[in-house]
């Protein structure tokens, strides 16, 4: 849930990524961070291609009634045997891009995560389509990737906004970011006003 100091007028968001292990989530951080977050700011550690625990990276993105608005990225880690971490993680999610692995093969492992992070909510009592969500669609250049429309019928029934990428080389990781920014603050205006 979205912190706000009203003392030092910052307003503090989380977004997680999730996704199967080494579908792109933590190449989505490193390219953000590449393009959007200035020099010396606390970023990802680890130069490992599997993400342990999880990665972190704040980005802050300009205000909101004179408000500075910063949001937290963390990715959550692919593996089942990392449950606890991922439930901490996903404790105060303000908004979740599910990523995906396009690769045929990796069908399966997308449901079983999914279905993961969806277990980890409810055991916080919250519930995915009750928070702001986008899918994205990685590894869309390789020769296995299924097609984005069997991918839509498979993890994307509901519809949310999705989109296609190549996060290794930064196609369709910024659109996916916009998105997700976007749903969170239009969420926590909704959530002012009824305050």
């Amino acid at each position: 849930m979205a912190s706000i100091n009203y003392e030092t007028k910052e307003i503090n968001s989380r977004i997680v990524y999730c996704g199967p292990g080494l579908c792109g989530k933590t190449t989505n951080l490193r390219f953000i961070q590449q393009k959007a977050v200035p020099a010396g700011a606390v970023t990802i550690a680890g130069d490992s291609e599997r993400t342990l625990f999880f990665d972190y990276l704040p980005v802050e993105l300009g205000e909101i009634n004179g408000f500075k608005t910063k949001f937290h990225l963390y990715t959550l880690p692919g593996r089942v045997f990392y449950d606890a971490s991922r439930s901490l993680i996903l404790k105060d999610v303000d908004g979740v891009v599910f990523v995906a692995d396009s690769r045929f093969d990796k069908v399966g492992e997308n449901l079983e995560c999914l279905e993961l992070m969806r277990t980890n909510l409810r055991e916080q009592r919250k519930n995915l389509s009750r928070i702001p969500h986008v899918i994205q669609y990685n590894k869309r250049d390789l020769p296995n990737a299924v097609s984005a429309g069997e991918l839509k019928n498979v993890l994307n029934p509901e519809g949310v906004e999705d989109f296609e990428a190549v996060a290794s080389s930064g196609a369709g990781v910024f659109p996916t970011f916009k998105a997700i920014v976007r749903l969170v603050l239009t969420g926590l205006k909704a959530k002012a006003k009824n305050a």
